[in-house]
C-alpha cells in the first residue's frame, strides 16, 4: 500500500459507523478532510487518489486514547513518543493524550515545547500532552494553561494532570490548600490520579510485608480511591472547575459519580465533570490477578468482578464517559522482580480497540458504543476540532477493522517497546486492518505482513498537535 497520496483516500464498501446509523458506503478524503459519504456506495475515484476496497470491514473513526505514558523524556528502555506512537497506529489509536510523569518532570512551557517538538518529528499519529501540577508550579500552569477567567488553548496541550495519591514519578500534590490553589487559579482542563494519600500511607504498615498480589487492591482499597474522588468534585464545584477523573476502577466510585457527571455538550455551566473507564478493568477481574501476576499491577488497581459489573453498568448508563488505556510499559525485567518490588503499570495501546470490540462481539456492548466511548465522547470531553467522528468535514482519521478476524494475543507480535502485552493468550476479534490518519494510511496487517503487520510511514510523517476549544 502506497501511504504517499497527500491525504486523498477512496474507502469502498465499508460498513461505515456513521453518528447516527451503520451503513455500508464508501467515503473519501481530500487533503486529509472527510469531504464526501455516500451511503450505499457508488463513488467514483478521482485520479489523484488511493483506493482501498473495504468489503467485510468496519470503518471507524479513529480512536482517541485520552491516557498515555509514552516515558519520553528519560525512560527510553520502556518507551519514547516514536514507539508509542507506532504501537498506537497498530491497535487503531489515531490521537493519544500524554502524561507529564517524565524524567523529568514536565511542569513548565519549556518542558511541553520539548515534547510537543519530539511529537511532530517522531510520531505517526495526532498527539496532545498534559502539563503536570506540583504543589509550587502555579505560574508555570497559568502560563501554560490560562487563569479561570482567561484560559489559553495552545493546539496539543490538554490541561493539567494533579496525581492526588503516590503513583509513579515525582509529582503528588495531595494537601488541600494546595489542591484548592490549583483549582482555583487554572484554566483549562483538569485531570485527576484520584487516590488518597493519607489513606495509603496509613494503611501501608499493614500491608508492607506481603509479597502476594492480593495485597495491592487490599491496599489501595476502593475507599482510597472514593475519598480522593470526592474531593476532586468538591473542589470542582465550588470553584466550576472543568474536571476528569482518571481511570475509574471501583464501583463504590462509579455509583457516587451517578448523577454528577456528563457529557460537556449535554451540560451547561464550568463545573461538568466527567470520568473514564480502562479496557483492562471491563476484562481483567482477581482471579486474573492471581494468574499472570504482577504483569496485572497497575494504580489504581485491578479490583473485583463485583466492580467490574458496577462499571460496566455505569458506562452504559452514562456515569462513565469514554475508555482510556492508561498505557504504562514497563519492561519485563522491572516486572520480574515480583510482588511488591515490581512497577505499577502495563502496556495497553495496541489492544485496547480490540478489547473492547470483542466484547461487543460477545455482546456486553455494541460496536457503536465502542465508538461513542473511544471516539466520539473522548474528542466531547476534552473539546477537540473535528475529531471522533466519521462525518463531512472532519479530520480523515480512520480505522478499518475486520470483526471476523480472530487472533491470539502474542508477546512476540508486541510493537510497544517493552515486548509485552497483557493481554497475552487472549484471543481478540477486531483487530485493525487499515489505520489512517489524515487521509494517509499509516499502518496495516494483511496476511503478507503478519498479525504484528507493519507501518507504511517513517516518523513524523503524519500527525499533527489536537486542536482543543478552551473552556470558558
Amino acid at each position: 500500500m502506497d501511504p504517499k497520496n497527500n491525504g486523498n483516500l477512496l474507502v469502498l464498501n465499508a460498513m461505515m459507523l456513521l453518528p447516527e446509523q451503520t451503513v455500508l458506503g464508501d467515503l473519501r478524503t481530500e487533503n486529509g478532510t472527510i469531504s464526501e459519504i455516500k451511503i450505499g456506495g457508488g463513488l467514483e475515484p478521482n485520479d489523484n487518489e488511493q483506493v482501498i476496497d473495504a468489503t467485510g470491514l468496519h470503518l471507524l473513526p479513529g480512536a482517541i486514547d485520552p491516557q498515555v505514558h509514552f516515558r519520553e523524556p528519560g525512560q527510553p528502555e520502556k518507551e519514547d513518543l516514536g514507539s508509542g506512537s507506532a504501537a498506537a497506529v497498530s491497535g487503531g489509536i489515531t490521537s493519544f493524550l500524554d502524561m507529564p510523569n517524565n524524567k523529568p518532570a514536565i511542569t513548565d512551557m519549556k518542558g511541553m515545547q520539548m515534547k510537543l517538538d519530539s511529537a511532530a518529528a517522531t510520531c505517526v499519529n495526532n498527539y496532545g500532552f498534559f502539563i503536570g501540577a506540583t504543589p509550587t508550579n502555579l505560574a508555570e500552569l497559568q502560563e501554560v494553561v490560562g487563569t479561570a477567567e482567561a484560559p489559553r488553548a495552545i493546539p496539543g496541550i490538554c490541561g493539567t494532570k494533579v496525581f492526588m495519591g503516590s503513583s509513579t514519578g515525582t509529582l503528588l500534590v495531595n494537601e488541600r490548600e494546595a489542591l484548592d490553589r490549583i483549582f482555583r487559579g487554572i484554566g483549562g482542563l483538569i485531570a485527576v490520579h484520584a487516590e488518597d494519600e493519607a489513606r495509603l500511607n496509613e494503611r501501608y504498615p499493614s500491608f508492607e510485608h506481603r509479597t502476594d498480589m492480593a495485597a495491592h487492591a487490599e491496599w489501595r482499597d476502593d475507599v482510597t480511591a472514593l475519598l480522593a474522588t470526592q474531593l476532586a468534585v468538591e473542589l470542582a464545584e465550588r470553584h466550576q472547575h472543568r474536571l476528569h477523573i482518571l481511570h475509574l476502577t471501583s464501583g463504590l466510585e462509579a455509583d457516587w459519580l451517578e448523577g454528577r457527571t456528563s457529557l460537556p455538550s449535554q451540560a451547561e455551566g464550568k463545573g461538568i465533570i466527567t470520568t473514564e473507564v480502562l479496557p483492562q478493568h471491563l476484562t481483567f477481574n482477581e482471579a486474573d490477578v492471581e494468574r499472570e501476576g504482577v504483569r496485572l499491577k497497575m494504580n489504581p488497581p485491578i479490583r473485583y468482578q463485583a466492580d467490574m459489573d458496577i462499571l460496566w453498568r455505569r458506562i452504559h448508563d452514562g456515569t462513565v464517559q469514554c475508555v482510556a488505556t492508561d498505557h504504562a510499559p514497563h519492561t519485563l525485567e522491572a516486572k520480574a522482580k515480583g510482588f511488591p518490588a515490581a512497577p505499577s503499570g502495563m502496556p495497553g495501546v495496541e489492544t485496547s480497540l480490540p478489547a473492547m470490540l470483542t466484547h461487543a462481539k460477545e455482546g456486553r456492548c455494541t460496536i457503536e458504543d465502542v465508538v461513542r466511548w473511544m471516539s466520539a465522547n473522548v474528542a466531547d470531553c476534552y473539546n477537540m476540532t473535528n475529531k471522533g467522528a466519521l462525518r463531512q468535514g472532519h479530520d480523515g482519521d480512520l480505522v478499518l477493522v475486520d470483526m471476523e478476524h480472530e487472533a491470539e494475543v502474542t508477546d512476540e507480535n508486541s510493537w510497544t517497546r517493552v515486548g509485552w502485552n497483557p493481554y497475552r493468550g487472549r484471543t481478540l476479534v477486531g483487530w485493525p486492518i487499515v489505520t489512517v490518519v489524515a487521509g494517509v494510511p499509516v499502518f496495516e496487517r494483511t496476511p503478507e505482513t503478519g498479525q504484528k503487520g507493519q507501518l507504511l510511514v517513517k516518523p513524523g510523517e503524519a500527525g499533527t498537535a489536537i486542536e482543543m476549544a478552551p473552556w470558558i
